[in-house]
């Protein structure tokens, strides 16, 4: 049985507006109805394949269900670190998990926030490596290169690839190249792109630990031991996780193992590092270009013009190798072939100070999600949004008050010891401390608009009570 194996608690800033620290890449629908993590775990059920186990943060776990649940998938397991250590411990942490639950089980590790559009060859090329792993091989796979590209890193491979995509031995992982050689080793035919995709058995990549990274093993083995379930989750111990050093799966492990083999995937992929990358992978006209949501173009070219928020209509004109991303509370506008400096433009946030750096405009809860409308001294307007059968916390504030205005839907709100149901168009008003709870009874989405008032309005102003999320106090949300 194949366990698939879905890395997913990275925030990448290349994506910038639309990706943030807060909502990386990886959960939003980049190139169709679908989000990016959605899609490889889609991609990885099929016949052959056990439900998958996702590895991410605390902050990312009910996005994590919650999309999964959307994709008709149920994990097999969604184990939490504490704190971001990088890959090789999360890839030990899932190794020594399905070593426990299957001792004879295969994990096909994979990033979630890549393009692979067929599927199917994917899964195919996939089952090339087996043979290999029965052999007590670890297999990575690499990407046919379709440019000199200086990007990626590369994987040297001990001969081109034949027809049958049989797994060739693999020589050595190559950094990312400058021109002169990535043009080389583009013409040698024995190079791939490093896609960061592996498949081995529990036990062997254990042992490639043992042999090469044992510093990692007792904090890993450790946290995993004292790991508790939290609400359908496993929730890695703190402690001995943050003495796990911080090390990549590739520098612990994967450059010093000897049985390391590769299979070449020949279909389309990409890593949708940059907005050149998207616009690259994104349905475009005949003039090569790319419009999503309320985006218009005349006379543009070339071009990736995108809106992500409702209301805000993005209009190019005479565009030439633009990059055009609007929210509601950013906006991007880029030369093409600087799509790799967005980063740049997020550390300059960071250091103002701004908000937009890190924070998606939606803010989303294990319930539900809100966003600010309007924000003063003394005032915040927000739009809330609560799943069907969801509720907030028991909770009440020090320095605000809250009117609730329900504009969709029913909801059933506890002020005090009064219960009540509040209907479209009605309102309710939560006195300054007021013990209260917010829950949607009904079958489909609840929406209301919150007025809050008061001295100080920040997230952490809360006194909870009682939480079926099982969150502490001060808490968001």
């Amino acid at each position: 049985m194949i366990y698939p194996t879905i890395l997913c608690g990275g925030s990448g800033t290349r994506l910038w507006p639309l990706s943030r620290k807060s909502y990386p890449k990886q959960f939003v629908p980049l190139l169709g109805d679908e989000t990016l993590f959605q899609a490889s775990a889609i991609r990885l059920s099929a016949e052959g394949f056990a439900a998958p186990v996702v590895l991410t943060n605390s902050d990312f776990r009910f996005i994590v269900t919650e999309q999964l649940s959307a994709a008709g998938i149920d994990p097999g397991a969604v184990i939490i670190e504490p704190e971001g250590r990088n890959t090789a411990p999360a890839v030990l942490a899932a190794a020594l998990y399905v070593q426990r639950v299957d001792p004879t089980g295969i994990l096909l590790v994979a990033p979630s926030d890549h393009s692979i559009p067929d599927a199917a060859d994917f899964r195919a090329t996939v089952l090339r490596g087996l043979p290999a792993v029965e052999q007590g091989r670890i297999v990575t796979f690499g990407i046919k290169p379709t440019r000199a590209e200086t990007g990626y890193g590369y994987l040297e491979l001990s001969a081109p690839p034949d027809a049958s995509g049989a797994p060739v031995a693999l020589t050595r992982f190559v950094e990312k190249p400058d021109r002169s050689r990535a043009e080389e080793m583009l013409a040698a035919g024995n190079y791939a792109w490093n896609a960061g995709i592996f498949l081995f058995k529990a036990t062997d990549m254990v042992a490639a630990f043992e042999a090469h990274a044992p510093q990692l093993l007792g904090p890993v083995r450790a946290a995993l031991e004292e790991a508790k379930p939290d609400l359908g989750f496993l929730r890695l111990a703190p402690d001995p996780w943050a003495e796990a050093p911080d090390i990549s799966l590739d520098y612990a492990v994967m450059e010093h193992a000897t049985n390391l083999s590769a299979v070449s995937y020949d279909g389309e992929w990409s890593d949708l590092g940059g907005w050149d990358a998207v616009w690259a992978e994104s349905k475009r006209d005949t003039a090569d270009v790319s419009l999503s949501g309320t985006a218009t173009a005349i006379d543009c070219a070339n071009s990736l013009l995108r809106s992500d928020s409702e209301g805000v209509e993005l209009v190019g004109i005479g565009l030439r190798n633009v990059i055009a991303v609007a929210m509601n509370d950013a906006v991007l506008v880029a030369d093409m072939s600087r799509g790799q400096d967005v980063k740049k433009a997020v550390d300059a946030l960071k250091a103002r100070k701004a908000p937009q750096a890190v924070q998606f405009p939606k803010d989303h809860r294990p319930w539900g999600w809100f966003e600010t409308l309007a924000l003063g001294d003394r005032f915040q307007v927000k739009r809330i949004v609560v799943h069907p059968g969801a509720s907030l916390s028991l909770q009440s504030h020090h320095h605000r008050s809250e009117h609730w205005i329900v504009v969709q839907g029913t909801a059933e709100v506890t002020i005090d010891d009064k219960a009540q149901l509040v209907t479209e168009n009605q309102s309710v008003y939560i006195p300054l401390g007021a013990v209260h709870r917010m829950k949607n009874p009904g079958k489909l989405p609840m929406v209301l608009i919150e007025v809050q008032t008061g001295a100080y309005l920040g997230e952490d102003d809360i006194i909870r009570y009682d939480d079926v999320y099982s969150r502490g106090q001060g808490a968001k949300g």
